[in-house]
């Protein structure tokens, strides 16, 4: 029986072990999830083995039947010379009016996902994952202004994320159903 819990216990742990925030990250409040839905470009984030070496990265998010949120990530592998899309799951943690969901790509194992910030028109977003290991631009563009890119480095480095370390995304493709050329 001791072990059992032990099992459960460690299982909890490992299951909800990812569903922080690194210090000093605050999800956005008064967050509308309607505005939010749709997709988004990557503009750049940190480096990680689930999205090494894609281009043309993008996140599609719409509402689910149970009342999440389907998450769709597309990019383009120019080794493999093709598309490569997940899907996944999202749900709250909190609240609705809170950015800060857990999502998940695989089976019962869940990240978190904090927007720490937002604009007024839901043009661009800054997002974390649990730890400063994981950290993207996101926006309704493949493009930002020079102004929005220094932001977000510079919000991001207070908060200790290593931002001499971000890929800033290419995005030659940016329409999926163009024929692909072995570039």
């Amino acid at each position: 029986m001791r072990l059992r819990l032990g099992f459960v216990f460690l299982l909890s742990t490992i299951l909800t072990g990812c569903l922080g925030m690194p210090k000093d990250v605050t999800p956005v409040t008064n967050f509308d999830l309607n505005r939010y839905l749709g997709t988004w470009h990557e503009v750049a984030r940190l480096d990680h083995s689930f999205e090494r070496g894609l281009s043309d990265v993008t996140a599609t998010y719409s509402l689910r039947e149970d009342g999440g949120v389907k998450v769709i990530n597309r990019g383009f592998s120019r080794e493999e010379g093709k598309w490569q899309e997940a899907e996944g799951k999202a749900y709250f943690v909190e609240n609705d009016k809170t950015a800060y969901l857990k999502v998940s790509f695989f089976g019962p194992f869940y990240g978190s996902y904090v927007v720490f910030e937002l604009d007024d028109d839901y043009q661009y977003a800054f997002i974390s994952g649990p730890d400063h290991d994981y950290l993207w631009l996101l926006s309704r563009t493949p493009t930002v202004p020079e102004s929005v890119k220094e932001r977000f480095i510079s919000e991001a480095k207070q908060r200790g994320f290593a931002t001499e370390e971000l890929i800033f995304v290419d995005h030659a493709r940016t329409d999926p159903k163009q024929p692909v050329s072995s570039d």
